[in-house]
Formats: structure tokens, C-alpha cells, sequence
């Protein structure tokens, strides 16, 4: 379900409609989006998995530091260092789609990849501070608090871009376009630089505590070559990476989380237009649409805090159990509930999108026990998000597919056969729906009630059972972490020792 791509013309005001993606391109996005996640990730954390910091005292004589990594703190710069680098590119390569520089089928492509790659670039390194940054789970719930509650005020821009929207001329839209990628590229550089003199204001690097008082330097000097202890390569970490009992579990859960998201994403409208296009109006639908990018990050305001109490597991799963209640409610009260209907739609992606938000903090504990079961010298925050979004990807890609099949299977409705509906925001934030033939209708939306409440039905059911067999909360967790801080004291009391 793709609406036709545009591309500006010079000698107008207008955009001409261009053909869709062919399939070359479509299957080179494909390729990119789901390789770039690990590729960025081991790229960027091969010097923490492979480097072999010394200590150089003051004589010029090299102490190995045999088992220690880099410091944390060099490790947290050189994220921020990237996010200052990588946030500003995601920003023009943003505004790359609105100047026409390029046969527009090529532009489109070269924007697309350009765009999802430093997007890539952003995400892993974003995430990959919350490991790295602090390392309790009040810490991490606090950091992650913040994150949200940022990430709603900028989704904030949704509504205002409604009020530069105009199919017929796009120059009020260009320019707010403009000014947006301006702000976020002019926030990523003055976040990154208060979070660097912020980093570099508190205490030393203890990485060679033992000879600061002897005139010692602390250096990283970077290794040549990849026989140096404790270095391994992307095959021995992808056979240590299968045999983590826990990130297979983690991974087949959230295959299921992405699934879910995307399906909820891709048939947001259509339930909306066959399900409560009768009993809601045009603004009400907008708001709902537009309330949908939001609330997730609202609502993680809330159940951060329960998180800090009761844990990160205990409230995914009742999560998971509320999503399996409502969906047996709602398919128990039938389609002809409005009122019920339009909360369980709204709710059900809201939830599920939240969700997949506070799975951030899993990944963080699964960088912790990645650490200790492999004795890295430091963790692979980015890499490991990135394996997780691999592994991931492919719910993207059949949420669309699948759903789109089962609702043709049901109801002999195929959507591609159809003539093209407009978008939610290619005419204006809420269309008229077409009016379907009297004896497709009840079918058709007989088949979208069903294909509302099954799907997270089916999902929540098998989220449930994969959820069940991840063993690393409560006590295991406290082991972990606890297992982690030592390994940092011992590591500097080896370099004591030295």
C-alpha cells in the first residue's frame, strides 16, 4: 500500500505526481534498511570490542592494561561526538527530498537511503547512551523519563504542520519543512556540546588512577592489526550473540512487538474509515490520527515510574495481559459499539507503541549481561541494538503483507485492486472515504473488525509464552548487574596494581 511519490518541478508551484518506487528500488531500500542497523553498529563499536587502552607514565614506558577496556567516560564522548556529526546530516539529508537535484526516481532512492542511514546512525548511538550513561535501573528509568517527555514536545510538530499543508501550493509547507530541519539540526549541535562540557566537568578519568600522583598520562592508544588480546571478530561475536539464551527470547518477543507496531501503523486509517467513518467526524478522526504519534511517548511518563518500582519485565507483561483483555472485550461486544470501538482502537496502538518504548530499557539490561557472560573489556551498547533491530526488521516488511492477505483472504477485498486512496496527509488530515458498493460494505468491515481484534489477540498470545521463558529480572538482573560493577572495580584495581 504505497501512495504515489512527488517531486518539485522548477517551473512551478505544484508537485506532479511521479511513478511509484519499481521494484529495483524498492528491494535496494529493503537491503539497506535491514543490513545498515549491524553494520553501523559493529562499525561503531569494533574499537570498544578490539581496542587494547594502555597506560604511559610519564618516562615514556607503555603499561598494558591487560582485561581493561576503555572508560566509560571516553566511551559516552565518543557517542556524543557522533550524535554532534550524525544529527545535523540527518537534517539536510531531511531537506535532500524538497530541492530537485536528480532524475526524480534516482533522488528519491539516493534521499531514502541517506535518510534511513543517518537516522540509523542517530538511533544507535541514542540508545546506546542509555547503557552506557548509567547503569542501574532507576538511573536508566529516570534518563529514559526524560526522553519521552522530550520526544512529545517534538512530536508536537505533527499538528503544527497541518497548518502549512495546502495540495495546491506546497512553498507554506517547503519553508516550515525548512525551519524544522534548521531547529533540529541546531539542537543536536547545542544538546551534544552541553552534554560534552557536562561530561568533561566531573571528575578524572580513573582509567590510570594508581599513577596520576607518579606524573602519569592516561592514553588509548589504538592497536594495529587484530591479533591483540581479548579482539574478536563479527563471526565469534555473532556464535557468542547464539548462544545468549536470553537476547533469542528478547528478539522473538519483540519480532512479534515490531510486527504488531507496524500493522497497527499501516491500518491506523483504514479501521478508522470502514469502522467509525459514520460515527465520528472529520476533526475527530484528524485528532485521533494525529494524537497517535504522541500519546505513546505521554504515556510512558506513567509507567516509567512503574517501572522503577515493580521492574521493566513485570510491566511489560501486564501489558502484554491488558492487550489480550481488551482484544477479547472488544471482539465480545462486536463492531457495533462505537464508543467502545474508537477507545480500543486508539488504545491498542497507543499501548502497543509505548510498549515497544520501554523495551529500550530490556536491551539495556541485555548490553549489561552481554558484558558479563562474554567478559568484554566494554559493552557493545550500539551493536547490540543494532543485531536487535536486524533481527527485527523482517516485521516491518510482512505487518503490510500479511495483513493486506488476510483481509483479502476473509473478505475477497483486495486493497491493491482498488482505485488509490489518498493518504491521511497527502490531501488533508483526514479524507473523505470512498464509498463502497452496498453489498462490498458489510464484508469488508465485518473483515477489518475481525483482522482488529485478532491480530493483537494472536500477538499478545505468543509475546506472552516467548516473555515467560526470558529469565533476566529480579534476581538474575540484581546477579548481572552487580556482576558488571565488579568487573569495572577489578579492572581498576588491576590497574592499581600495575
Amino acid at each position: 500500500m504505497c501512495s504515489c511519490c512527488t517531486t518539485w518541478t522548477p517551473s512551478s508551484r505544484c508537485i506532479r505526481s511521479i511513478k511509484c518506487p519499481s521494484g529495483l528500488e524498492r528491494t535496494v531500500f529493503l537491503l539497506w534498511n535491514s543490513f545498515n542497523d549491524p553494520l553501523f553498529g559493529w562499525l561503531s563499536d569494533r574499537q570498544f570490542l578490539s581496542s587494547q587502552p594502555r597506560c604511559v607514565l610519564g618516562n615514556g614506558t607503555s603499561l598494558s592494561r591487560s582485561g581493561a577496556g576503555l572508560s566509560s567516560r571516553d566511551v559516552v564522548l565518543t557517542r556524543v561526538r557522533a550524535l554532534g556529526c550524525h544529527g545535523p546530516l540527518l537534517a539536510l539529508s531531511f531537506l535532500a527530498f524538497w530541492v530537485p537535484w536528480a532524475p526524480a526516481g534516482l533522488q528519491f532512492l539516493l534521499c531514502l537511503c541517506l535518510y534511513d542511514g543517518f537516522l540509523t546512525l542517530v538511533d544507535l548511538h541514542h540508545h546506546a547512551l542509555l547503557a552506557d550513561l548509567a547503569l542501574s535501573a532507576h538511573d536508566r528509568t529516570h534518563l529514559n523519563f526524560y526522553c519521552s517527555l522530550f520526544s512529545a514536545a517534538g512530536s508536537m510538530s505533527v499538528f503544527a504542520s497541518y497548518a502549512f499543508w495546502n495540495k495546491e501550493d506546497f512553498s507554506s509547507f517547503r519553508a516550515f519543512c525548512v525551519v524544522l530541519a534548521a531547529g533540529s539540526g541546531l539542537g543536536f549541535l547545542g544538546a551534544t556540546q552541553l552534554l560534552k562540557r557536562r561530561i568533561k566537568a566531573t571528575r578524572r578519568d580513573r582509567g590510570c588512577p594508581g599513577l596520576d600522583m607518579d606524573g602519569g598520562v592516561y592514553e588509548e592508544e589504538p592497536q594495529v592489526g587484530g591479533a591483540e588480546t581479548g579482539s574478536i571478530t563479527l563471526g565469534q561475536y555473532l556464535r557468542q550473540l547464539a548462544r545468549h539464551q536470553n537476547f533469542l527470547w528478547f528478539v522473538g518477543m519483540d519480532l512479534v512487538q515490531v510486527f504488531h507496531c507496524h500493522f497497527n501503523s499501516n491500518f491506523f486509517p483504514l479501521f478508522l474509515e470502514h469502522l467509525l467513518s459514520d460515527h465520528i467526524s472529520l476533526s475527530t478522526g484528524s485528532f485521533l490520527l494525529g494524537i497517535s504519534y504522541v500519546a505513546p511517548h505521554l504515556n510512558n511518563l506513567y509507567f516509567l515510574p512503574l517501572c522503577r518500582r515493580w521492574g521493566v519485565y513485570a510491566v511489560v507483561r501486564a501489558l502484554f495481559l491488558l492487550k489480550l483483555s481488551l482484544s477479547l472485550l472488544m471482539l465480545l461486544a462486536g463492531p457495533d459499539q462505537p464508543g467502545l470501538l474508537c477507545l480500543f482502537i486508539a488504545s491498542n496502538r497507543v499501548f502497543t507503541e509505548g510498549t515497544c518504548k520501554l523495551l529500550t530499557l530490556v536491551v539495556t539490561d541485555l548490553v549489561d549481561e552481554d558484558l558479563v557472560l562474554n567478559h568484554r573489556k566494554q559493552a557493545a551498547s550500539a551493536l547490540l541494538f543494532g543485531m536487535v533491530a536486524l533481527v527485527t526488521k523482517p516485521g516491518q516488511t510482512f505487518a503490510p503483507l500479511l495483513g493486506t492477505w488476510l483481509l483479502c483472504f476473509y473478505t475477497g477485498h483486495d486493497l491493491f485492486q482498488q482505485p488509490p486512496m489518498a493518504s491521511v496527509g497527502s490531501v488533508r488530515p483526514w479524507p473523505e472515504p470512498p464509498a463502497p458498493a452496498p453489498a462490498q460494505a458489510p464484508t469488508l468491515r465485518q473483515g477489518c473488525f475481525y483482522l482488529l481484534v485478532f491480530v493483537p489477540i494472536t500477538c499478545a498470545l505468543l509475546q506472552l509464552f516467548t516473555w515467560s521463558q526470558f529469565t533476566l529480572h529480579g534476581r538474575r538482573l540484581r546477579m548481572v548487574k552487580a556482576q558488571r560493577q565488579n568487573l569495572v572495580q577489578i579492572h581498576t584495581l588491576n590497574i592499581k596494581m600495575v
